[in-house]
């Protein structure tokens, strides 16, 4: 029942912005946190900024103070702005929701535990 769907994405020049989105339904729970992840390819999923059950931000280093991450809409939506945007950025880009409390201190490692993904969407930066 639950259902998570990214939009934006696409192709942007090196050094420059762009901001995608998670719509999130059917979600009922009472707490739950969210976090979008790059997959690049032959390597593996990770991390990349995400809000904890408490709304809390946490983000990964090679992405803090680059990347900012937001939720509204009762946190049914999930936004991830990207700045100064490097072509080590490109990637598929997954936003993710677990339920329940949870409080994150760093993004989770184990994010093949984690059992609602959207589908993806291609970010590539160009040089």
């Amino acid at each position: 029942q639950v259902h998570l769907v990214e939009s934006g994405g696409g192709a942007v020049q090196a050094g420059g912005s762009m901001t995608i989105s998670c719509s999130m339904s059917g979600i009922t729970w009472r707490m739950w946190s969210v976090g979008w992840f790059r997959e690049a390819p032959g390597k593996e999923r990770e991390g990349g900024a995400g809000i904890d059950s408490y709304d809390n931000p946490v983000y990964a280093g090679s992405v803090r103070g680059r990347f900012s991450n937001s939720a509204a809409d009762g946190k049914t939506t999930h936004y991830l702005k990207m700045n100064s945007l490097e072509p080590e950025n490109t990637g598929g880009y997954y936003c993710a929701a677990v339920s329940g409390v949870s409080t994150m201190t760093a993004m989770p490692k184990k994010y093949r535990v984690i059992r609602h993904w959207g589908q993806g969407i291609q970010v590539t930066v160009t040089s």
